[in-house]
């Protein structure tokens, strides 16, 4: 990372930044040239290894170049503000707040029907707030497809005060 004064490595801050995040921008490459395609997304890290869940339908592009090239790369960002100024004419003089996390990782289907009612209640957990009572049931469970993409490499890194 060139700007390391802005690098994130406390593991607890990390995790914090992740989870703010809404919207996590995979990208899948096969082909000449990357497919990108933001997506909802579910994190789960234990005992270090981070591992996020993604949600789609059974057939499609993404599932197309992931079967083709499984090694993809991630980005989430957070935080963003506009930091203007004292001129507001300086066009030089702007600048942004922001956390963003990015990384790469290797995405594999999730068969294992309990791992998939998991990653689907990380998914809805990161979406709509943490709660007990989220239900999904069996026909839902075998509707939807489960993919998920375990962490190689991540790095992560802040700007301006929040």
């Amino acid at each position: 990372m060139r700007r390391t004064d802005r690098e994130v490595t406390e593991f607890s801050e990390i995790e914090e930044i992740i989870r703010e995040c809404r919207v996590c921008r995979l990208a899948f490459s096969a082909g000449m040239y990357p497919y990108i395609v933001p997506m909802n997304f579910g994190y789960a890290c234990e005992n270090g290894e981070r591992v996020f869940y993604f949600h789609c339908a059974g057939e499609g592009r993404k599932l197309d170049l992931m079967q083709q090239n499984p090694n993809v790369a991630f980005e989430l960002d957070c935080r963003y503000r506009l930091m203007r100024p004292e001129n507001p004419a300086d066009a030089c003089g702007y600048s942004a707040c922001y956390a963003s996390v990015i990384g790469s990782g290797r995405a594999s289907l999730v068969v294992d029907p309990k791992e998939k009612e998991r990653g689907l209640l990380l998914l809805m957990q990161q979406a709509a707030g943490k709660r007990e009572d989220y239900v999904i049931t069996k026909n839902s469970l075998r509707a939807v497809t489960v993919f998920r993409v375990d962490v190689k490499s991540l790095s992560c890194k802040k700007h301006g005060s929040f």
